[in-house]
């Protein structure tokens, strides 16, 4: 398995009209995620990336959507994704459409989106499938240069991987669009054969478990470690000057 970083220079597309099929595949994202989007609530949503820029959330019912990126006409806010000018636990969800797929070092991203999002909240990734049509382009001669093929592709199990050290749990994961170059992906391949989508997609939750004892559960334990202390000095001592 190749390593996550890399030194390769990658070059993102700026716009999901900049690749091939791009406009089918932002349409068909935006379908599969708008059921995810209806469940999200808080106060701040972050699309990283300017692909994520260019996705529908109109239906999520955060209202303050920020769209953060280091090159795109719809960015907000220009900043490296690995370095968010927020502070931790500051937001409630953070949507990576495609982001991974031209970054360099994706492990740094997904601990910095860690950072920022609270306990609880919501990480949405989607990429592309390399087990699938479009991920067949990888080994043509030329392509590789070209987006979507310029961009890397990871398995879902790996990416799944990742999160699960971070200590986050799936809520959904799914792939869809089978034929790449099908504005409907071609809906009765993509029925029976699900797996071989060319896009997918991972809802994943942050998890947190308290390390150290609640203060209040801490106290108590002491008094009843000192009342067992107490007690058991006392029938020593009662023992110990037993005339029988």
């Amino acid at each position: 398995m190749k390593p996550a970083k890399t030194r390769q220079i990658l070059n993102a597309p700026h716009s999901w009209s900049d690749m091939p099929w791009g406009d089918y595949f932002r349409d068909a994202l935006i379908q599969h995620l708008q059921p995810c989007l209806g469940k999200l609530y808080g106060f701040h949503l972050l699309k990283i990336g300017s692909l994520s820029a260019e996705i529908n959330t109109e239906g999520c019912s955060i209202s303050h959507q920020v769209n953060v990126g280091e090159e795109g006409s719809a960015l907000q806010v220009i900043a490296n994704p690995m370095r968010l000018p927020f502070e931790a636990k500051s937001v409630d969800a953070c949507l990576l459409a495609h982001t991974l797929a031209w970054s360099h070092d994706p492990h740094s991203i997904l601990r910095e989106v860690d950072r920022v999002l609270i306990d609880d909240g919501w990480m949405i990734i989607s990429g592309f499938n390399p087990f699938s049509l479009l991920g067949v382009g990888k080994v043509v001669p030329g392509l590789h240069r070209r987006a979507p093929w310029s961009g890397r592709m990871y398995s879902q199990i790996r990416v799944l991987d990742w999160l699960s050290l971070l200590n986050y749990e799936v809520m959904q994961r799914t792939h869809f669009q089978v034929l790449p170059w099908n504005r409907q992906g071609g809906k009765v391949i993509s029925a029976h054969l699900p797996a071989l989508g060319c896009l997918n997609i991972i809802v994943a939750r942050k998890r947190t478990f308290p390390l150290t004892m609640n203060p209040a559960k801490k106290s108590l334990h002491k008094v009843k470690l000192r009342q067992t202390a107490s007690a058991t000095r006392q029938f020593r001592h009662f023992n110990d000057h037993d005339p029988g």
